[in-house]
């Protein structure tokens, strides 16, 4: 594992920066293969680096990111830098994933130039997207987005090792075994009955998801696989993982719309193993 963390690349609803130093002090020493099934912003990972890690996401065109920010990373920063930052320009782009034929004639590159600059350059740094699973995010009118090319290419540097896999998370570490380790950090359990934003994707995940996801923990529990895994302090969640260790933490919700419901939220961190075992 390194101890020069790299920073996330994309700005991502519910990434985990915040509660880092929580997640990392309950780290195994010895991680095996790293598994991250809902990647997303990819924060414990870069802060991480484990030697052999595997990450998967069931955003594509996140997935698409990270796999030309890995491979091409200059002709990935050369032309998200190359864009206007005009809102006329910006609204283009986005609506792009209105007209099928249009947006997959695209190259690889090129939609992951649209969603980087989306993302730097979008209210909030949100990615979110609608029903239809369009992207809806206004423009967030910043003279100066960030397009950091140094941490670029260190992330490039380090993804070189990495696999990068568009699954379902069940996929995504079917191949773990005895050793290894998981952080799973899916949709978060609703807080309230209106908190239901899940942000990057238009496919729900229920309650019955939630239940899905921990009978794989119990699984890779008697496989031997060391497991992570982050949610709402919601006492749903507490119940579903009380055959588990759960860890109340603090974290701070740093992207939100209302700029007074950004600050610090209890949430949960649950793990099959306890500290003498890390």
């Amino acid at each position: 594992m390194s101890s020069t963390p790299l920073a996330p690349i994309v700005k991502w609803v519910g990434g985990k920066r915040q509660l880092l130093p929580e997640i990392s002090k309950r780290l195994p020493n010895d991680l095996g293969t790293y598994f991250e099934p809902f990647v997303g912003g990819g924060a414990v990972l870069l802060a991480t680096q484990p030697e052999t890690a595997v990450v998967s996401d069931l955003n594509y065109e996140l997935v698409n990111l990270y796999r030309v920010a890995r491979d091409n990373p200059t002709g990935l920063l050369e032309l998200a830098r190359s864009y206007p930052n005009e809102p006329d320009f910006y609204y283009e782009l986005r609506g792009l994933d209105r007209d099928e034929v249009a947006f997959w004639a695209l190259t690889p590159l090129q939609r992951a130039a649209r969603m980087w600059f989306l993302n730097r350059t979008g209210f909030n740094g949100m990615y979110r997207v609608n029903s239809q699973g369009y992207q809806n995010v206004p423009f967030g009118r910043y003279k100066n987005p960030s397009f950091d090319e140094a941490n670029l290419f260190a992330v490039s540097e380090y993804l070189q090792g990495v696999e990068i896999l568009h699954s379902d998370y069940k996929d995504a570490v079917f191949s773990a075994v005895a050793g290894d380790f998981v952080y799973f950090d899916p949709p978060y359990d609703p807080v309230s009955p209106t908190a239901t934003f899940t942000a990057y994707s238009s496919d729900g995940f229920t309650r019955e998801s939630q239940r899905e996801l921990m009978e794989l923990c119990v699984s890779l529990d008697e496989r031997g696989v060391r497991f992570m895994l982050s949610n709402s302090n919601t006492d749903f969640i507490r119940d579903l993982y009380s055959g588990f260790n759960v860890h109340i933490v603090e974290a701070r919700r740093a992207i939100n719309s209302v700029g007074s419901k950004r600050g610090a939220v209890e949430e949960v961190l649950v793990t099959n193993y306890g500290k003498g075992e890390v």
